[in-house]
């Protein structure tokens, strides 16, 4: 697949195929494997009872089957009270946790305000608060420039020579 070359859709449909085939096969396997040691596990540590005797005898058998039963119904609920007490002490520990970290902060959102509201918001709604910024400011007057000539305009130029030249001609 090296050098942009690239695999058909039925090649890799049946190679899919092939893989899913091979996946289901080895889930099989480990079931049969899961049985097969449940089996001999259970081979082990229960044989079957022999029943074959007088009364007396299976009487006997029932007896150790019982009490076995009430030892593994003993450790069983021991078991689950102390499981009990670990998800209760799990749950307090969450809890402290919670309470240190302190509450979560909610994402805050963009709101545009006026400098008014602003202020009514944060000294609440007895202020009245005007916030008019422009109002203090100073006054300044701009003054107006003189425009320099451009240099197309040409009439003008001449308008304002010859009133020059009228000046001097008079005195």
């Amino acid at each position: 697949m090296s050098d942009g070359k690239k695999m058909t859709s039925s090649r890799r449909h049946h190679l899919k195929s092939l893989m899913l085939q091979i996946a289901a096969s080895w889930i099989e396997q480990e079931k049969k494997d899961i049985v097969a040691a449940k089996e001999t596990y259970m081979a082990e540590t229960c044989p079957s009872p022999d029943v074959s005797g007088d009364q007396a005898a299976l009487m006997e058998i029932c007896k150790k089957i019982h009490a076995s039963l009430d030892k593994i119904d003993d450790v069983r609920y021991d078991i689950e009270a102390k499981v009990q007490k670990a998800d209760k002490e799990i749950e307090d520990l969450k809890m402290k946790v919670v309470e240190l970290a302190g509450v979560k902060k909610p994402a805050l959102k963009k709101v545009r305000m006026s400098a008014d509201a602003m202020l009514q918001a944060l000294l609440g709604g007895k202020h009245k608060v005007t916030m008019d910024l422009r109002a203090n400011l100073k006054q300044v007057k701009k003054e107006v420039k003189e425009e320099v000539a451009d240099a197309g305009d040409w009439r003008k130029n001449i308008e304002d020579k010859a009133d020059r030249k009228k000046m001097f001609e008079t005195s």
